[in-house]
């Protein structure tokens, strides 16, 4: 099934799952047009009962929040009660259905690593992955953000085999929530520090099991992108970028943007964020990106410091300015 902007738009709204098998594109670039404002949200703290989080959402005017289900730096998967978890699925339909938080994504534990050598930690990540998975499914989460980890200098091909086996393993299951790769900003051996790294974990998971393909979808770090070296700060660079995307995975694969500038320069292959407008990546190159007609379906949240507690409301709010701005820039230009 082809996906223009609007259809996507209402795919996302709906919370319907947008598989694109590869190789392909499922998006015409040429003929997409704008159909309705994108959403724009934040990472926000979750609490022991999760439902803090739609809270937290509210005050702070956002379209999407995204949370962690267990602690991101800690082995230990959360015990959460059928109850609390069927809870949060009942208030996040009320809420989406009154205008307020339209919906969630889960963000993986940053100690999973898929890719690495050492046995016992691929089986803990492998563990613990299907566990926030699980977590993510029953709350209705639109997707699992996950950083597949290091190969800590094996090399990419080295480590390929084992990290797909992973994603098929977890997603070859009966359930719907799909996995997002995000793109890192370069350090190191982690996956993902180009599209076609991410794309090359796809297609493999692929060839041994299309059903675990259709749950893998990607999450675009505009701090990561900025710090492993492509450049999104004009309108060409921005077109180019999501052509290579598109060329690379599909753009129907593309479920949300991790909105954030950099405290570190270009191509300088650390993950710094930075308040919008204050880093190196700047408010206009970031409205770049942000107004491109092919990305309004999909969800951008921010992961900015804010005042030293995360988002705030206001840079909800100024979010939603750069993305007004990259779009009149393109309807005006």
């Amino acid at each position: 099934m082809s996906f223009l902007v609007g259809e996507a738009t209402g795919a996302m709204r709906s919370g319907a799952s947008r598989p694109h098998p590869l190789p392909g594109s499922a998006f015409n670039l040429t003929d997409c047009a704008y159909s309705a404002p994108m959403l724009v949200g934040a990472h926000v703290r979750a609490g022991p009962q999760l439902t803090a989080a739609l809270g937290i959402g509210a005050e702070l005017s956002a379209d999407v929040v995204q949370i962690f289900t267990q602690s991101p730096r800690a082995w230990k998967p959360n015990q959460y009660a059928p109850e609390a978890l069927d809870r949060y699925r009942s208030a996040q339909s009320e809420a989406a259905a009154e205008g307020g938080v339209q919906a969630t994504f889960c963000h993986a534990t940053y100690l999973i690593n898929l890719a690495g050598p050492d046995p016992e930690l691929h089986a803990k990540s492998l563990s613990c992955l299907a566990a926030n998975l699980a977590v993510a499914e029953a709350i209705g989460s639109l997707g699992l953000v996950l950083h597949l980890g290091s190969h800590r200098g094996a090399g990419m091909e080295a480590c390929l085999p084992q990290v797909a086996d992973a994603l098929v393993e977890v997603l070859d299951q009966p359930g719907t929530c799909p996995v997002l790769l995000e793109n890192t900003a370069g350090a190191g051996g982690t996956v993902g520090r180009s599209f076609g790294e991410l794309a090359a974990v796809v297609e493999l998971v692929a060839k041994s099991s299309p059903v675990a393909a259709s749950r893998l979808g990607v999450c675009l770090d505009t701090q990561h992108l900025w710090a492993s070296g492509v450049d999104f700060t004009s309108r060409e660079s921005a077109d180019k970028v999501v052509r290579e995307l598109d060329a690379a995975l599909g753009l129907a694969r593309l479920r949300c943007i991790h909105l954030n500038d950099s405290k570190v320069p270009f191509a300088s292959a650390r993950d710094r964020h930075a308040n919008l407008g204050e880093g190196t990546i700047g408010a206009e190159g970031l409205a770049s990106l942000l107004g491109h007609p092919a990305l309004d379906d999909v969800a951008a949240i921010l992961e900015v410091p804010g005042s030293g507690k995360g988002p705030r409301g206001e840079d909800v709010g100024l979010a939603r300015r750069l993305v007004a701005d990259g779009v009149a820039k393109r309807v005006h230009d």
